[in-house]
């Protein structure tokens, strides 16, 4: 069978040489030893143990490793992907981390091929439901000014072709992103709280009431107090 029909879960090195490919199926990495240099049209990075990293298919990437190096390798088919995948840099979070130990006892075994696909669609369904980085952040400082440079290093994208990315994620740019996520907040506080529109405002980062009025009208079409009232109880 064809390599890129099938799944592959595997330990390989990198050398210190910059090579450049791509491939027809999708490819996660994940670093056991040592780091990996990667570049892509728009991103560049060093991924090491903190993270792992998805590949799409057909992108085209550098890569090199400057150090000892090892790194477990999920390739992935078509078949197994959502559509349209992008690339995605991903913390190694405790369930990430169960995975690549799962991975890691598969690609020891070799003895149930089809336990390798049933946790491939597992990690391919992950990809579907997980926040990237950038995004994670922004529902932890959506009350804060936030900039776009910010959220474009934090995925290592260059800040031109950050916003893209985000609306291919997201369907939304990031401005109206994080407007959605701070009118929520807004509308929660105002119909579950008695808090003041002083402290409502200090809670959304507002510098005081009438700033965040004049935002909630120009979102809204109403005053904060108005909502209030309506969805009061």
């Amino acid at each position: 069978m064809e390599k890129f029909n099938q799944v592959t879960c595997e330990k390989r090195s990198y050398s210190r040489d910059f090579k450049s490919h791509q491939h027809e199926f999708g490819q996660f990495l994940f670093p056991l030893q040592g780091s990996l240099d990667i570049k892509t049209k728009w991103q560049e990075l060093n991924l090491n143990s903190d993270y792992c990293f998805y590949l799409p298919p057909k992108l085209n990437h550098n890569y090199r490793s400057k150090d000892r190096n090892e790194f477990l390798i999920l390739d992935i088919p078509t078949q197994y992907l959502p559509e349209d995948t992008s690339s995605m840099y991903i913390m190694l979070d405790k369930q990430w981390a169960s995975i690549r130990y799962l991975l890691l006892e598969e690609a020891k075994s070799h003895e149930n091929p089809s336990s390798l696909v049933d946790l491939t669609r597992y990690v391919t369904n992950k990809l579907q439901i997980s926040k990237p980085p950038s995004i994670q952040y922004i529902h932890k400082h959506f009350k804060e000014p936030i900039r776009l440079e910010t959220l474009a290093k934090i995925e290592h994208y260059h800040p031109v072709y950050y916003s893209s990315w985000f609306k291919q994620n997201t369907g939304k740019n990031p401005s109206v992103y994080i407007t959605e996520l701070r009118l929520r907040e807004a509308k929660h506080l105002l119909a579950s709280t008695v808090w003041s529109m002083t402290k409502i405002s200090e809670e959304l980062g507002f510098g005081n009431s009438s700033s965040f009025t004049r935002w909630f009208v120009r979102c809204e079409g109403m005053p904060p107090q108005k909502y209030r009232l309506l969805n009061d109880g």
